[in-house]
């Protein structure tokens, strides 16, 4: 790679990073404004698990149909849009008066973060070698728990009172972004991959040879992705009913974040030394373990170690999902291709939270409860990607 490669590889690394730290921040905020919001509109907890899972519903179409429009138009543009999409709807949602109107602003921001992820992902993924592709994809998803840690730091230093604090900066700062992507973001890169109008993606994605690793890559998604999004969600809302004051949530919700920010990186890296298979196998021990610790925890010490390890393994380990998921599409339909694991994912992350809420809206107990019912959805996530990748990595070894 001579230089000019490798400052192009670097400029679209780190603004994609950028990008994802404005997601990560605009996903956190719900969270940590749920105990505002629930006050300012009377909400009880089914309704602010809607709050919670309006937004990653409208990820779902918006990554299918983003990633689609990005294979045949160029990712540059679905991308610029995908920005300007969620960071003006973040801002319109701390102007609601209104339930339904919150609702449709944060259904409105989940069309802009779905739209980006994949693209950011795949851009990511191409600026490389096939030797760094775990890394780079790593690098820049590494930005999505750095953006929550930043939230939540605003929230320990309660710059303002307001919960409408969050959405101002969460829109604003995004905004500041779009003429740099317009400028630096290199064309050659994104319209490299808009070739794949040959074939259906659908034809591609369940064919006969790729149907069951797309079906093993989707469990994984889904699941995974469900139990991030609980801990993500609820997390804030059940430490505060455990008894813990606003302040001290915001110190949790920063350890898991810096956790993911380390589990990332250091997985990422992982993944491209150790055979395929390895890397699942430590996530998925990592995320059976942070749950115990969780269940077990009853000192703020104890939540501390226990939501720092959650954060390295269970939001971390999102960031090896999405470096893997690229190595199995061509470069013609790879947006497509992650768009459609995406898409399946965030159906999960809509799912969990919807569930907890009435769950604990029934009367169903606190964390530990959470914690526990977890598990199952770790164990199936842990053994459809334990055996794609082996699959996967004995076929690269013939």
């Amino acid at each position: 790679m001579n230089n000019t490669d490798s400052k192009t590889s670097i400029t679209t690394i780190i603004l994609c990073f950028l990008i994802a730290v404005a997601e990560g921040f605009d996903l956190q905020a719900p969270g940590l404004a749920a105990q505002g919001i629930s006050a300012a509109f009377e909400l009880n907890r089914f309704q602010i698990g809607w709050f919670f899972s309006i937004g990653l519903l409208a990820m779902l179409p918006a990554a299918i149909v983003g990633g689609r429009v990005s294979d045949n138009y160029g990712r540059k543009r679905v991308l610029v849009v995908a920005v300007i999409i969620f960071s003006v709807s973040s801002i319109i949602t701390a102007l609601c008066e209104s339930y339904y109107g919150l609702l449709a602003a944060r259904f409105m921001t989940g069309i802009g973060l779905g739209a980006a992820l994949p693209n950011l992902i795949a851009l990511s993924s191409d600026a490389v070698g096939p030797s760094r592709k775990g890394a780079a994809v790593s690098a820049m998803y590494c930005g999505v728990p750095i953006g929550a840690v930043t939230a939540a730091l605003l929230g320990v230093a309660q710059l303002s009172e307001s919960w409408k604090f969050l959405f101002y900066v969460g829109g604003v700062g995004p905004l500041l972004l779009v003429p740099f992507i317009i400028w630096l973001l290199p064309k050659s890169r994104v319209n490299a991959a808009s070739s794949g109008k040959t074939k259906p993606p659908i034809k591609v994605l369940f064919n006969d040879s790729k149907w069951k690793d797309t079906l093993l890559l989707w469990s994984g998604f889904f699941f995974t992705m469900m139990v991030a999004y609980i801990l993500v969600n609820w997390m804030p809302s059940l430490l505060i009913a455990q008894g813990l004051s606003s302040k001290e949530m915001n110190y949790v919700v920063m350890i898991m974040h810096m956790g993911s920010a380390v589990g990332t990186v250091m997985i990422g890296n992982i993944l491209d030394r150790a055979p395929l298979w390895v890397v699942p196998a430590i996530v998925y021990s990592g995320i059976l373990l942070a749950l115990t610790g969780l269940y077990y925890s009853d000192s703020m010490s104890s939540i501390l170690w226990a939501s720092f390890i959650a954060g390295m393994f269970t939001v971390g380990g999102q960031g090896v999902l999405f470096a893997l998921a690229p190595l199995f599409y061509p470069m013609s339909i790879r947006v497509t291709g992650v768009s459609g694991a995406i898409s399946v994912g965030r159906l999960g992350a809509m799912s969990g939270p919807v569930i907890i809420g009435q769950f604990l809206a029934m009367g169903g107990g606190g964390t530990a409860s959470v914690m526990l019912a977890c598990a199952p959805a770790i164990v199936i996530a842990a053994g459809s990607l334990l055996y794609l990748s082996k699959r996967y990595y004995r076929a690269s070894e013939i």
